[in-house]
């Protein structure tokens, strides 16, 4: 009889050997499978995207109906056509605080933990939200510039040029899609990440350029406004649909969303690989 070895039947038990991820096409397979993952979700609960929706189109019929015709801006024909780009900016980056929820409402029910323990390349499970969201904002950003058009708003400047504009509303929505990751990794529940990702965004947004033009306030809410980077969004993608010059607020905007996403999304995966609950 001959005898078997210990090593003899390591080799031949499977399940034993965990493949490690590693690859560019292990990275963009296990991130469009954790994008789609959130996207499939979106018909079996449309209450959120709807509600997503009408949110900014309120703020649409609202500022332009209720308040046009008290606010004039220099500059403008009409209060529509200063009001909208702002109105884009302020609904994506809105968008983007579904992104710290998602996060906060997988950590609490353990997906993460599940995701976190598969053979899987592991920053797909933050970019693969981002993504994701990126996404349902693009849908978002499509209705509401339907709901602008309809009520009077109109590309002054090239094609190109509008869609350099949009692209750089989303981008800039991308970017704080991480900032929202990192708080919904970082809160203890679904509630928390919805107040701590939304309360900061509401200053910023109403103290820009988005609604009013920054010259009719205080000198020291003048000054931060100016330099507030939502500001310099607004400015940029406002001139790029008007069909005028952005100067410096084009690449203002530009330095902004690419060191947010920089900054974020090393603090959100380095958060992500030390948070185990």
């Amino acid at each position: 009889m001959t005898a078997v070895t210990t090593s003899d039947l390591s080799p031949a038990a499977p399940g034993r050997t965990r493949e490690v991820p590693r690859g560019l096409v292990w990275m963009w397979r296990d991130t469009w499978t954790e994008a789609m993952r959130h996207l499939r979700a979106v018909p079996r609960n449309p209450d959120l995207l709807i509600f997503a929706t009408i949110q900014p189109i309120m703020f649409v019929l609202l500022f332009n109906y209720v308040f046009g015709g008290a606010i004039e801006v220099p500059g403008y024909d009409s209060y529509t056509q200063f009001l909208m780009p702002g109105v884009f900016a302020q609904t994506v980056l809105f968008g983007s605080a579904f992104t710290g929820i998602g996060v906060a409402e997988d950590m609490t029910k353990g997906i993460i933990d599940r995701l976190r323990s598969l053979p899987m390349y592991q920053p797909a499970v933050l970019v693969g939200r981002t993504v994701s969201d990126l996404c349902r904002n693009i849908f978002t950003f499509v209705v509401m510039f339907i709901v602008g058009y309809l009520v009077g708003f109109r590309i002054g400047g090239s094609v190109g040029a509008a869609l350099g504009a949009t692209l750089l509303l989303l981008f800039f929505s991308y970017a704080f899609s991480w900032v929202q990751a990192f708080i919904g990794l970082s809160v203890k529940s679904v509630e928390a990440a919805n107040s701590a990702g939304f309360i900061w965004m509401f200053p910023l947004t109403f103290v820009s350029s988005a609604f009013v033009s920054t010259e009719s306030m205080p000198g020291w809410l003048q000054t931060f406004a100016d330099w507030n980077p939502f500001t310099k969004l607004t400015n940029a993608a406002r001139a790029l649909y008007s069909g005028t010059d952005p100067g410096a607020d084009l690449w203002y905007s530009l330095a902004w969303a690419i060191g947010i996403t920089m900054v974020f999304s090393f603090l959100a995966s380095r958060r992500f690989s030390r948070t185990s609950r």
